[in-house]
This record gives structure tokens, C-alpha cells and sequence, in this order.
């Protein structure tokens, strides 16, 4: 069976960019690694972040805000595909990765930037993770292996602009 590296994108890696690595390790079996990282990035994990993936009983042991540079050197893991989660880093020029690994935007409003009560905040960040978690679905579905590139890569997009009903 095929192992799939993946690294989510955005520029603080303190809130999306980590729930995706999360979400993908813990739905993603034995197919899927998750990885995260930011152009620039926040230094700590949001708390708000930590706080959703454990009322949904999700790892958070290793989380941490890292550059993404940290990938792009010969010792990181060959990517096999990498996703943008914010568009401010889907617009950034980002390292060049070995390998040409597959692309795709998928960004979302930062539930970081929302201000308001902890019950406002956090509702925020349970509809980001439910719209990562939707389309996290749908891509370790996806017949990766069967399609070709040019399919793969319009799925992919399509998936950057499903809405967390369309999902699993």
C-alpha cells in the first residue's frame, strides 16, 4: 500500500495549518503523515487550537509551530503532497519542493483572528476543523493511486472549495 507525506501550509502554523496535521494523522491510518508549518510562523500553538482537537479526543502531543523550511532541506521528509490553508501563504512564494509534490489551495477564515467571548472563539475554531476535517475526508477517499495527474490535481482544487456539508 502507498504512504502519502502531506503538509498543510499557513503563516503562523498556530491554528489551521496544525488542526489539518492533526485531523489527517488521526483519520489518515497507515496511508497518510501530516505535517504543518508557516512562512512565519507564531512561535506556540493557539490555545483555542489545542483546546478543539481535545474536546474531539485528538492527539496534540508533538504540536508545534515550526518555518517551513524545516521541509525543504535534504534530511526533511519527501512530500508527497502540499496544501495552503490561509491565502496570505497560498500567496507568499513558497520553498521549492523536492519532488514536485502534488498542490492545492484550501483556505479558510482564520479562527484566530475572530475576537469575542471563549465560547465565540471557539465556535470558530470548531467550524474550521469541521470544514478541515470535511475536506481531509474527502482527499484520503480520493483512488489516489488509480488517477492520473491531471485528475488528481482538479480533485484536489475541487476540494479547496467544498463546504464541510458536501464532505464526509
Amino acid at each position: 500500500m502507498a504512504h502519502y507525506n502531506v503538509l498543510f501550509l499557513c503563516t503562523g502554523n498556530s491554528a489551521r495549518s496544525i488542526l489539518a496535521e492533526s485531523i489527517l494523522n488521526h483519520i489518515g491510518g497507515d496511508k497518510f503523515t501530516g505535517y504543518s508549518a508557516g512562512s512565519f510562523p507564531a512561535g506556540q500553538v493557539n490555545p483555542f487550537a489545542i483546546r478543539m482537537l481535545e474536546q474531539m479526543k485528538l492527539p496534540t502531543d508533538g504540536l508545534h509551530s515550526k518555518n517551513w523550511e524545516v521541509f525543504s532541506g535534504p534530511d526533511a521528509p519527501h512530500m508527497d503532497f502540499v496544501f495552503t490553508v490561509c491565502d496570505s501563504a497560498a500567496a507568499e512564494p513558497c520553498p521549492v519542493w523536492p519532488g514536485q509534490p502534488m498542490t492545492a489551495h484550501w483556505g479558510m477564515p482564520d479562527p484566530a483572528a475572530v475576537e469575542g467571548s471563549d465560547e465565540e472563539r471557539l465556535r470558530a475554531f470548531r467550524e474550521t476543523f469541521v470544514a478541515l476535517r470535511s475536506r481531509i475526508g474527502l482527499f484520503t477517499n480520493l483512488p489516489i493511486a488509480s488517477l492520473d495527474r491531471l485528475k488528481l490535481q482538479q480533485q484536489l482544487e475541487d476540494i479547496g472549495s467544498s463546504k464541510p456539508e458536501d464532505g464526509a
